[in-house]
């Protein structure tokens, strides 16, 4: 992030010295990065249809994500900015039953890309801009159940003996995907070095593969369990812009 941010400082301060030759500018000009929070709707009801009754659901409000990103735009092609983003977050839900045994579910979010975005030239002061994040992202799912008393010799035994009963358990599930994500960003300037994000967007997920422990293709998976989903974002970002 520290590089990301030199980088874009001395693409300011150059764009920034031609300003004092130009009026400003007859199109958007600048660029910056900063940090993107973000919100995400995943569907996490086939997941839960699975722990009803014994393991605790997940809340199905969304998941936090936080990330970072920036843009600049390219002057050969008016209005037209490229930039990057990365995002993560997770929600986990726990309990302590009756039976003795602890219970936890996590589900994990992560992705990042390349974005590329138009701003739309007849808005002046502000910046709306239509767009897409392009890249990669992932699911994870793990769920624990443990009696809280884990022993070294009962690790291995568990391992080594083909007929071992085990009361621990531990899964983890992996979806991998590529994802494309229109976007609708507005960019708020204070002051042209500061700039405050409210945006929104539809992430599709292509090539989705479920995957369990050390990446044994898992079948079966409720196809609505997947990469899909709705969010919201907004952003503070450091840098210059003229719009």
């Amino acid at each position: 992030m520290i590089k990301f941010v030199a980088l874009f400082a001395l693409l300011i301060l150059t764009g920034a010295g031609y300003s004092q030759d130009s009026k400003y500018f007859d199109a958007p000009f600048g660029g910056g990065g900063g940090f993107i929070p973000g919100w995400y709707f995943v569907n996490v009801d086939p997941l839960n249809e699975q722990l009803k009754g014994t393991m605790p659901e997940l809340n199905s409000g969304g998941i936090f994500t936080t990330g970072g990103g920036g843009f600049i735009y390219i002057g050969v092609i008016k209005n037209f900015r490229i930039g990057g983003m990365g995002f993560g977050g997770s929600a986990s839900e726990s309990n302590a039953s009756s039976d003795g045994f602890n219970r936890e579910v996590i589900y994990s979010i992560s992705g990042g890309g390349v974005t590329i975005e138009y701003t739309l030239p007849f808005v002046k002061k502000v910046g709306i801009s239509l767009g897409a994040l392009i890249g990669g992202a992932g699911i994870q799912i793990e769920a624990f159940r443990n009696n809280n008393n884990f022993d070294w010799n009962d690790i291995w035994n568990e391992v080594n003996t083909p007929a071992a009963s085990t009361v621990n358990i531990h899964r983890t599930l992996k979806n991998n995907f590529w994802i494309i994500s229109p976007t609708l960003n507005i960019d708020i300037p204070f002051y042209r070095f500061l700039s405050f994000r409210i945006g929104a967007g539809y992430q599709f997920s292509l090539g989705d593969k479920w995957k369990i422990e050390n990446e044994i293709e898992l079948s079966g998976v409720p196809a609505e369990l997947n990469g899909r989903s709705f969010f919201i974002q907004s952003g503070i970002f450091i840098g210059f812009f003229s719009y």
